[in-house]
């Protein structure tokens, strides 16, 4: 490779300088490479511009979904890559494919994920977020407990009403284990002041190894659980994951494994039975 001359070098410097300046990080790294490949291959400055431009293009994707999935809190590990679709009933993996286009986001519907503890409900839903952060929407993932005392502490300073401002800029919201621990009253006033906020404004996705019958002990009053339940059920997606426990099931199949010839050790041949899960529809 011949030695870059003063004015070559010069102009590299200040075109680099002009790219960080106008930021379009894609053209920088690229642009002598791809200056290259056009020389060699007789590319046009049309056709040279286009995959400039294309280059940036993905970069700036490839950013903004790096950013998204910061923001998103998601456990990376949970995705959907890693989930065995194979498990689910073929219903549900029918309406797990259309989740996966989007179109739920745009028409402000809710997902609930409802199962036993174990079922995957927490990782089918949270690789469902990451596969709608790929495409660009704004994820955010929480438990219930964390949700509640993020809304607690904005309601005790006076910004309860900004705390809910800054949520709905996402176009999700995924509740994990809702009921899974009792709250007090006051907790689950902001939980439902969230919930009515939410309504028809942008998506909940939630879970819950509760049915809708049992959500008085969330609520604490009827007429607050049957609106929380209203706002919840009227656009949404029912995901039931009436499945034996998934941890349980791999830790079986560890214990086989163990007591196969050749293993480190031999155990007793452990089974589980399938525990079945009330409809998550129950009357309240």
């Amino acid at each position: 490779m011949q030695a870059m001359t003063g004015g070559t070098a010069s102009t590299a410097s200040r075109l680099t300088g002009l790219l960080k300046r106008l930021h379009l990080p894609g053209v920088r790294e690229s642009y002598q490479e791809l200056a290259g490949s056009a020389e060699k291959d007789g590319l046009s400055y049309t056709a040279y511009l286009l995959a400039l431009l294309e280059r940036e293009e993905q970069e700036r994707q490839r950013r903004k979904v790096e950013r998204l999935l910061r923001e998103s809190r998601l456990p990376l590990e949970k995705n959907l890559e890693a989930f065995h679709m194979e498990r689910l009933p073929s219903d549900v993996r029918h309406r797990v494919n259309t989740l996966k286009e989007g179109l739920f986001l745009t028409r402000k519907e809710n997902v609930l994920a409802f199962g036993n503890p174990g079922s995957g409900k927490t990782h089918l839903l949270c690789g469902l977020g990451q596969h709608l952060v790929q495409q660009g929407h704004r994820v955010f993932f929480t438990t219930c407990s964390l949700l509640v005392q993020e809304l607690l502490l904005g309601k005790r300073d006076l910004k309860l009403a900004r705390t809910l401002k800054r949520l709905a800029r996402y176009e999700a919201v995924i509740i994990d284990d809702i009921g899974y621990v009792q709250q007090n009253r006051e907790e689950m006033e902001v939980l439902f002041t969230f919930l009515a906020e939410r309504y028809e404004r942008g998506s909940v996705m939630l879970t819950s190894n509760l049915p809708f019958s049992r959500w008085e002990t969330i609520f604490k009053d009827p007429m607050t659980t049957a609106a929380a339940i209203d706002r919840l059920v009227h656009h949404s997606v029912i995901l039931e994951l009436n499945l034996p426990s998934y941890r349980l099931a791999h830790a079986t199949w560890s214990l086989r494994k163990g007591s196969q010839p050749g293993g480190k050790r031999t155990t007793e041949k452990a089974t589980a039975k399938p525990r079945k899960h009330p409809v998550a529809g129950g009357e309240i």
